[in-house]
C-alpha cells in the first residue's frame, strides 16, 4: 500500500491460534488474538490444556492442507486450497503463515501455472488472503513480487479460463493495494485493468458492444479493482484519470449487465468524491446529462429487465445520484465486538467491500484482531478485553432472538412508512 507503507507492520497477532466460534464471533473472538491474551489469567488448567490440544490439532490440519497443495489429484489440491482459504478468512494466523509463506507461495504459483479453472480461482483468492494475513510489509511484498507476473499473464491471456481471469482481476487489485511498494507499478497495474473494462464502453452512436455475460463479469471485476486502486493514487495521477476517464465512464451505464452498470455508477461517485477532495469547486462539463442518466437508472421501470435487478439498481443509483448532485453519502455503521466503525465515504466503502469479498463472514473478526486491516481503517491497536468483561457482555441466544425480532419489526415499519411505491408503476 504505497501511501502508508510500514515495512515491519504485521497482518495479525503473533501467538497461538485459538478456536473460532461462528455462533458468537463478535464476542468470543475478542480473546483469540494472542498478543493481548494473558494465559496466566486462566484459572482452569484443564481448559488451558484443552485449548492447546485444539490448537495443535488445527495446526496439524493446516500442515496437511499445505502438503496436499502439491498432490497429483486436482480435486485434492483444490480441496486443500479451499481449506487454507477458510482458515485464513476466519482466523489470525500470522506466525504460522509467516514461517511457511514461501512454501505456500510456491504452491499458489504452481496451481496458477498448471491448474485449471476452479483450481486457479482458489489459488488466486488464497494469494490475496495470504497478503492480508501478512499485512503491508517486506513479507507480503516478496509474495506479490513472485505472483504478480503470473497474475498479469493470466489476465491478459484471452485463451485462459474466463473464471480464472475473473478471480485474478479481483485478487490482483487487492494484492496491489496491500503489497505493492511503488506507486508507478500501481499505475501500470491500473492500465492492465483499463485495457479490459474500456472494451465495454458503449460506442459513440450509443450501441453497446456484443459481450458475453462471463466477459462482462471480467470487465466488471477489472473496473472494481481499478476503482480500488484509485483510492491510493497521487493527486497528479487522479487529475490524469479525471481527464481521461470521467468523460467516458458514463458510457458503461448503457451496459446490458446490471452488475456493470452498478459498478460504473459507484466508480463515478467515487471519482466525484476524489475530485471534490482535490478541488471543492470541481465542475464536470456534462454534469446535467450525467445526472439525467443517473436519475433514469434510479427510477428504471423497463419491463425487459428483471425486477430484482431493477430494485438493486434503483437503490444504488439513488445514492450515486445524491453523490454527484450534492456530494452526499449514505453512511453505514459496522459493529464488531465492543467497537463500531462508520463507512462514511465512497473511498471507505470501496475498500471495505474489497476486503469483505475475500474474508466474508470473518470480516468482523479481522476488524477486531488484524493489525493491518485496523490500520487501513484507522481503528488503532486491537482492544484488550478480559474474560470477565466478555462474560458480562455475552447474552443468551434467546435474548438475541428477542432483540433481533424487535429490530426487524421496527425496520419493517420504518421501511413501509418511507417506501416510494411510485417506482413500481407500470411493472405489471
Amino acid at each position: 500500500m504505497p501511501r502508508t507503507k510500514k515495512k515491519n507492520s504485521r497482518g495479525g497477532q503473533h501467538g497461538h491460534v485459538q478456536p473460532f466460534s461462528d455462533e458468537d464471533a463478535s464476542i468470543e473472538t475478542l480473546s483469540h488474538c494472542s498478543s493481548f491474551s494473558d494465559t496466566t489469567s486462566v484459572a482452569d488448567e484443564g481448559g488451558e490444556a484443552s485449548e492447546d490440544a485444539a490448537q495443535e490439532d488445527f495446526q496439524y490440519k493446516l500442515k496437511g492442507f499445505i502438503d496436499s497443495t502439491v498432490d497429483k489429484s486436482a480435486k485434492t489440491r483444490q480441496g486443500a486450497l479451499d481449506g487454507l482459504k477458510t482458515a485464513m478468512a476466519t482466523r489470525i494466523l500470522y506466525e504460522f503463515i509467516s514461517e511457511r509463506r514461501m512454501t505456500i507461495t510456491d504452491s499458489i504459483e504452481r496451481c496458477l501455472k498448471k491448474g485449471k479453472g476452479d483450481e486457479q480461482r482458489a489459488a488466486a483468492s488464497l494469494a490475496c488472503l495470504l497478503c492480508i494475513q501478512l499485512g503491508s510489509g517486506i513479507e507480503s511484498e516478496e509474495v506479490f513480487k513472485t505472483l504478480k507476473p503470473i497474475f498479469k499473464n493470466i489476465l491478459a491471456d484471452g485463451a485462459a479460463n474466463i473464471q480464472a481471469r475473473q478471480a485474478v482481476a479481483t485478487s490482483l487489485g487487492l494484492c496491489t493495494l496491500v503489497a505493492e511498494d511503488d506507486i508507478l507499478d500501481v499505475h501500470a497495474t491500473m492500465e492492465c485493468f483499463e485495457n479490459l473494462f474500456t472494451r465495454s464502453y458503449a460506442r459513440v452512436d450509443g450501441t453497446c458492444p456484443l459481450i458475453s455475460p462471463q466477459t462482462s463479469q471480467l470487465h466488471t471485476n477489472a473496473l472494481l479493482s481499478w476503482a480500488l486502486l484509485l483510492t491510493i493514487c497521487t493527486a497528479n495521477q487522479l487529475k490524469d484519470v479525471l481527464r481521461k476517464h470521467l468523460p467516458k465512464l458514463p458510457r458503461l451505464l448503457e451496459s446490458e449487465d446490471v452488475n456493470m452498470r452498478i459498478a460504473a455508477g459507484e466508480t463515478i461517485a467515487l471519482l466525484f468524491e476524489l475530485a471534490r477532495d482535490l478541488d471543492p469547486e470541481f465542475e464536470f462539463h456534462n454534469w446535467e446529462e450525467l445526472c439525467d442518466k443517473l436519475n433514469a437508472l434510479a427510477t428504471d421501470c423497463n419491463k425487459h429487465r428483471a425486477k430484482t435487478d431493477k430494485r438493486k439498481q434503483r437503490s444504488v443509483f439513488r445514492d450515486v445520484l445524491k453523490a454527484v448532485e450534492e456530494g452526499d453519502f449514505q453512511s453505514e455503521t459496522i459493529r464488531f465486538g465492543t467497537e463500531r466503525m462508520t463507512i462514511d465515504s465512497w473511498v471507505r466503502k470501496r475498500t471495505y467491500d474489497a476486503f469483505r469479498e475475500f474474508v466474508g463472514s470473518g470480516m468482523n473478526y479481522h476488524l477486531q484482531g488484524n493489525e493491518f486491516i485496523r490500520d487501513v481503517f484507522e481503528l488503532g491497536p486491537p482492544m484488550l478485553v478480559d474474560s470477565a468483561t466478555m462474560k458480562a457482555m455475552k447474552i443468551s441466544r434467546f435474548e438475541r432472538h428477542l432483540h433481533n425480532s424487535a429490530a426487524f419489526k421496527a425496520r419493517t415499519k420504518a421501511r413501509s412508512k418511507f417506501r416510494d411505491k411510485r417506482v413500481d408503476v407500470g411493472e405489471f
